[in-house]
């Protein structure tokens, strides 16, 4: 994929839910999320008082990622992070991630934490390139298919972001 066709970052907007739905359903389609779980986030994502980023990639009109962070003080947490399949290997991961991570630096957090699957490797080595290391295990964290999730954490994620560069 060509620098010109790729995939374009912005702001998640009301009008990107259904999108994002149609896209979640088929990436996680055992624990995908709701339509009022969205909703909820982005009614966080505005304004002065923002505790939340989430963000669309788009290609030739349609939505083919997204991802969101939500912060609490100095500790930010990666909600998700979804990449269409027919994207998987173009970078566009490293592209959301990092993007979720000058929103972390931005938000002031000097630390930031998600779950992974423990079944999702890729996610995994995605989040391990930027710095991320894993710190425990939470049981049965996806349902209903009861899979557990991998805790990571990254300190200092101003410091990952001067390196993306070298993470594509």
């Amino acid at each position: 994929m060509t620098e010109s066709t790729a995939a374009v970052l912005r702001e998640m907007r009301w009008w990107d839910i259904d999108p994002v739905l149609r896209l979640e359903r088929e990436l996680f389609p055992e624990d995908a999320w709701s339509r009022g779980m969205f909703w909820s986030e982005l009614a966080h994502a505005r304004g002065p008082g923002a505790t939340r980023r989430y963000l669309v990639a788009e290609r030739d009109g349609q939505v083919v990622g997204y991802a969101g962070l939500v912060t609490s003080g100095e500790q930010a947490d990666v909600q998700t992070i979804a990449v269409a399949r027919d994207h998987w290997g173009t970078g566009l991961g490293a592209r959301l991630l990092t993007e979720l991570l000058r929103a972390a630096t931005a938000f002031e957090c000097t630390e930031v934490l998600l779950e992974c699957r423990v079944d999702n490797t890729r996610a995994q080595r995605l989040y391990e390139r930027f710095g991320f290391e894993p710190i425990g295990f939470r049981r049965g964290y996806y349902q209903p298919g009861n899979v557990d999730a991998l805790v990571m954490r990254l300190t200092d994620p101003a410091n990952s972001v001067q390196g993306t560069e070298t993470h594509g």
